[in-house]
């Protein structure tokens, strides 16, 4: 037992969690009925866990499928963390909403009577750390944390969570402050040179075209890890280029994501693919063949590759996943399937995403180069899964593939991007914020 928040804090700080949420249970948020994580797919953004996979079981006569990710789940006590190996969270598209199950078994010393009840009042904890491992902890209403969590006030919202993060920062202040402060300190730096922070914790320099966003996250004490977006505080942090100051537009698209096709003749025979579908190099650059292209859903078929983009599984009018088994696809007019990107797996990489991200303009000059971060910012808070399906489905978010063989050598990047422009429709709220002194 833990007898304050702040100790409760402490202790999942010390077992490396950054960011912490808190979410008051209701009477069916137990073991039996899983664990209510709000409708929509926003938690999937904000509880990290393992990549989706669906079961196929049956029930009552019919197969029932159910798709569910694991989660790297502890509970947290004042004796230390015991981990509950069977936690998953389990995705409902048709509703939709997601819940997590799994929590008490085979988990030692897990708060059973508490997560057994349907006593209200009831507070659970989590603690996220940077490598996706989640502490919980639960505590019943009239409890000395309870009671101190209610003594603070408001705290930002998040799906069915409230942000406490700002309880482990110094004298409790709000991480979208320190976000702010830490951007103002790197624009009044002006002309920076271009850096990358590295896991041994050395600044060097770094002299290459996307040194902007490296350069800054060096700022920001952020070491590039490959497992998700940068993260200061919770907050995904993106670099854009700009030509001025004064019209802060950007200079190329946003990429969200670079999966790889699930199906279709890219997968099945990479060589017949480019064969059928590729071209010859439009430079004239001998033993080279490329396919690209701009595919957006609706638009005609592209005039070099003979294919368009088409939705399958998702119900644009509801804005509804009718299949989590549906599909994105590259499609001859014959309906041969060039590529696909199942819906599940591309859920996996949008999760790599936080919920809230900032957007900071910068400058570049010289060689080696040099950069000058912006006196605004823009904040998105709230994103989730629907969010890029609806913009797919409306041609926002387009296909931009990269995809060469060059003398034998293969070389694969497929881009789902979107004009920095539609970058509001993918969240819940989206702004520009001065960062005054």
């Amino acid at each position: 037992m833990f007898t304050s928040l702040s100790n409760l804090i402490r202790a999942m700080q010390d077992a490396g969690a950054k960011r912490f949420y808190a979410k008051r249970l209701a009477p069916n948020d137990n073991s039996k009925n899983q664990l209510y994580l709000g409708g929509g797919f926003d938690a999937l953004n904000i509880i990290p866990h393992g990549d989706i996979e669906t079961d196929f079981s049956p029930k009552a006569g019919s197969v029932r499928r159910r798709d569910k990710a694991p989660v790297e789940f502890y509970w947290i006590d004042s004796q230390g963390s015991v981990r509950a190996p069977h936690a998953q969270l389990i995705l409902y598209p048709k509703y939709p909403e997601v819940r997590m199950s799994g929590f008490l078994k085979n988990a030692g010393h897990a708060p059973s009577e508490l997560m057994t009840s349907r006593d209200e009042g009831r507070v659970m904890f989590f603690g996220v750390s940077s490598e996706g491992r989640v502490f919980g902890y639960v505590d019943a209403i009239g409890s000395d944390i309870v009671a101190e969590l209610d003594a603070q006030g408001e705290f930002p919202s998040e799906g069915v969570f409230s942000n406490i993060t700002r309880m482990a920062t110094t004298a409790s202040r709000d991480p979208r402050e320190i976000l702010l402060e830490a951007l103002r300190n790197v624009h009044g730096k002006g002309w920076i040179p271009g850096q990358r922070l590295h896991s041994d914790g050395i600044l060097r320099p770094y002299s290459a075209q996307n040194g902007g966003g490296y350069t800054l996250e060096a700022e920001l004490g952020i070491i590039p890890n490959g497992i998700a977006e940068p993260d200061f505080f919770g907050w995904e942090i993106k670099q854009y280029s700009v030509r001025n100051f004064d019209k802060f537009r950007a200079t190329s698209p946003v990429t969200l994501m670079t999966p790889e096709p699930t199906s279709g003749v890219y997968v099945e025979n990479f060589p017949s693919f480019m064969n059928d579908f590729g071209y010859d190099d439009t430079k004239g650059r001998p033993g080279r063949r490329n396919f690209g292209g701009i595919y957006r859903c609706g638009a005609a078929a592209h005039a070099r590759t003979s294919v368009r983009m088409i939705v399958e599984g998702y119900d644009p009018k509801r804005g509804k996943i009718d299949d989590m088994g549906g599909n994105i696809l590259l499609v001859t007019p014959d309906d041969r399937v060039a590529a696909g990107w199942e819906f599940k797996n591309l859920l996996n990489h949008w999760n790599r995403k936080h919920a809230q991200a900032a957007y900071l303009p910068s400058l570049s000059s010289g060689s080696p180069r040099k950069y000058h971060y912006a006196d605004r910012v823009q904040l998105g808070q709230g994103t989730d899964f629907f969010r890029f399906m609806r913009l797919i489905s409306q041609g926002g978010i387009y296909l931009d593939p990269a995809v060469k063989v060059e003398n034998g050598k293969q070389k694969k990047r497929n881009q789902f991007r979107v004009s920095h422009t539609d970058l509001p429709d993918l969240y819940q709220s989206f702004g520009t914020l001065a960062l005054a002194p």
